[in-house]
């Protein structure tokens, strides 16, 4: 998942949640991945077999629910940064953590050692619902309720932010992207205007996979980045216009997660460099906009994906008043090590986000807890769990390993970018990752999904162990998705980590074909970013604890050898990793 991560799911894992809309996987090569990377080296284990699949017993269903059953309960209500939920969450990290042994890796303000790493936090929560209005050129105005039809906030921190008849311009995908050749702001001036943005890149519609990526998405097709796009050529307002099939979520997802309070991480200015309104609107309302601006929407779309492409100014201006309440708070980080006996210094790191959406004010009788039962107390749970095996290790593997959980994912992977900042041992020595961001509930699979396969080493590991449970690696069969960059392991690959993202897939042991995508579609419908997505009576974990075995083995793999795993060949972090190591 963002999330505003907005996405990660689990009941059907994160990826496969999204995936149900695909008729079928693609199931990857060994011969052809084997050329891509070089093979693992020969390891040098110092646990003998027996004793690694002794450890290994110590992940256990049993303890796993606990865990997930206690995070996932009202009592923590939805585990949303720095509230009394939020707080109670630290608090059960930390004692589990000290349940186990592990050392504190932090070091707080008083110079103390410590499992917290501070993340200063501004939580603003839009007060009013602002609508936002459209006028055109005949006189006519188009009034897009909030939730309903747009949403609007500000990351700009303040009581009030606004926009006041500010020209429209279509920017077409508003990506500036020299590599590529490609500037969707070319020759307009944006100050005090308002960008119209599509969802994704100009490789999503292509039949030509040189445009950009193709279909998988590139980090210019995130929400994240056309925002930040916008500010840097000035305008006013940015409003991404928010379609089903190239964001990868409904427009509840968009609702849900814009409302309430939202976070972002202090800056001493405020962030006043964002622009003034960020939002989204439906494509139902740009439909209507684009009419009456003149324009046909989806021709503008198609035109928006040609080379040359340049921005379109709107016959229509955009105002919106927002009231907002600002508060500066202290979320956490919670990490917790297990030393290496011989390299202590050389990091092998599992992270999972351990917050959710929080609470929301609703109708008497209705349930307003988000309690993230699946994104991510699962995560939260597994990585405990995973400690708890490699402490019962007759020995410390040669490399330390940090386990990560951190906050603020929800809010834009803010506590893994504040680690991946301010880490305790410089990112160069971490060796590599995994991720664990929501795992599916519906039983044992014969495949494990990666996103992003191809990208590095990581998959020659997980390929090693999959297979000795008689499973395969599957490709992310929704690239266009984006999902490598919508969640923590991303703030470390931006710093050259090789970070794995995979989990079971959708091909469930004993159940007839099209089991796993079934159920995909009814907890996308019916429980991702909702308040349904409690634990259930139907859960089998079947396929959690064959991903948590999977972590682990390819954990002590790594962290008990000389092993650096690499990236591809054409991977945009190989050169950052290359360079990082070589100061």
């Amino acid at each position: 998942m963002n999330t505003k991560t907005i996405i990660t799911a689990l009941s059907l894992s994160l990826f496969t949640l999204i995936f149900a809309s695909c008729s079928q996987q693609e199931t990857v090569s060994e011969t052809a991945s084997d050329t891509e990377n070089p093979k693992p080296e020969k390891v040098m284990i110092s646990n003998d077999e027996a004793a690694i699949s002794n450890a290994a017993k110590e992940i256990d269903e049993a303890g796993l629910m606990a865990h997930v059953i206690t995070l996932a309960s009202d009592a923590y209500e939805g585990r949303a940064p720095s509230t009394p939920g939020g707080r109670k969450t630290v608090e059960y990290i930390e004692a589990e953590y000290q349940k186990i042994g592990l050392e504190k890796p932090f070091t707080d303000a008083d110079g103390n050692k410590s499992y917290r790493q501070a993340v200063e936090l501004i939580e603003q929560e839009v007060t009013n619902s602002p609508a936002l209005t459209f006028a055109y050129e005949d006189g006519s105005t188009d009034v897009l309720a909030y939730k309903e039809s747009s949403m609007s906030w500000s990351t700009r921190v303040g009581e009030a932010a606004s926009i006041e008849n500010s020209d429209l311009v279509f920017v077409g995908y508003g990506v500036v992207a020299p590599e590529f050749g490609w500037d969707d702001y070319a020759g307009i001036d944006m100050a005090g205007k308002t960008a119209v943005i599509l969802v994704n890149d100009p490789g999503f519609r292509a039949a030509d996979d040189s445009l950009f990526k193709g279909n998988t998405m590139t980090y210019y097709g995130r929400w994240t980045y056309k925002y930040e796009e916008a500010a840097r050529q000035g305008a006013a307002g940015a409003i991404v216009v928010h379609e089903t099939a190239a964001a990868g979520y409904p427009w509840e997802v968009v609702s849900g997660s814009w409302s309430g309070a939202q976070y972002m991480l202090f800056t001493e200015d405020g962030n006043a460099g964002n622009v003034a309104v960020e939002g989204w609107i439906t494509q139902s309302a740009a439909e209507t906009l684009f009419e009456k601006s003149g324009m046909n929407y989806q021709e503008m779309v198609l035109k928006a994906g040609e080379v040359g492409f340049k921005p379109v100014p709107m016959a229509a201006r955009a105002s919106v008043a927002l009231s907002n309440a600002s508060k500066r708070s202290t979320s956490y980080n919670v990490g917790g090590v297990l030393p290496g006996r011989e390299r202590a210094d050389e990091i092998f790191i599992y992270t999972a986000h351990w917050d959710h959406i929080g609470k929301r004010d609703v109708p008497d009788g209705e349930d307003g807890i988000y309690n993230g039962a699946q994104d991510n107390a699962t995560g939260t749970g597994g990585i405990i769990e995973i400690a708890q095996a490699f402490s019962a290790l007759p020995q410390a593997p040669e490399r330390s390993l940090m386990f990560l959980a951190v906050t603020a994912e929800e809010s834009g992977l803010l506590g893994s970018k504040q680690y991946a900042a301010n880490p305790p041992h410089p990112m160069a020595k971490h060796v590599a990752g995994i991720n664990i961001d929501a795992l599916s509930t519906y039983g044992a699979t014969d495949d494990v999904v990666v996103v992003g396969f191809g990208n590095s080493q990581m998959d020659d590991y997980l390929r090693i162990e999959a297979q000795k449970q008689g499973r395969v690696l599957v490709q992310e069969p929704t690239p266009e998705k984006g999902f490598f960059y919508r969640s923590d392991h991303f703030n470390l690959a931006k710093k050259g980590v090789p970070m794995l993202y995979a989990e079971g897939g959708i091909q469930v042991r004993g159940k007839p074909e099209g089991y796993g995508k079934a159920e995909s579609e009814r907890y996308g419908a019916e429980r991702y970013h909702k308040p349904a997505d409690e634990v259930h009576a139907d859960w089998d974990n079947g396929s959690i604890m064959q991903d948590l075995n999977l972590h682990f083995r390819i954990g002590v793999t790594i962290s008990d050898s000389n092993d650096w795993p690499v990236w591809s060949d054409g991977n945009e972090f190989k050169a950052i990793r290359e360079a990082s190591l070589n100061q």
